[in-house]
């Protein structure tokens, strides 16, 4: 059973930084690519940032430059770094997880947390 438990979301002033921690079953961290995906209300869902076994990444172009995601190879946790954060950026974050690249490059992800609210103020 694929197991993903988000933590670390909170408030920031504009141009902050806040990371974000996923903890995972040991299968899916090292079976599945994973990455994060956020909501914000009346938008649609956004993949964000995606890690892949050979632990190259990809970005979405909202967040390139600002954000990074890593994996801790001491334990099954996932984190999405944050800096320079844009009010834009509000949204409740999800850490997720698929068995299949394409799906985590399109941020189509199969798996997901409970999300954690991540609110940016100007």
């Amino acid at each position: 059973q694929v197991q993903l438990v988000e933590s670390g979301g909170g408030s920031v002033q504009a141009g902050g930084s806040l990371r974000l921690s996923c903890a995972a079953d040991k299968y899916t961290y090292n079976n599945y690519c994973m990455g994060w995906f956020r909501q914000a209300p009346g938008k649609e869902r956004e993949g964000v940032a995606a890690i892949y076994d050979d632990r190259s990444t990809t970005y979405a172009d909202s967040v390139q430059g600002r954000f990074t995601i890593s994996k801790d190879n001491a334990k099954p946790t996932l984190y999405l770094q944050m800096n320079n954060l844009k009010p834009e950026d509000t949204a409740v974050y999800y850490c997720a997880a698929d068995n299949l690249d394409g799906a985590c490059y399109r941020g189509t992800f199969k798996y997901r947390g409970q999300g954690t609210q991540v609110t940016v103020s100007s």
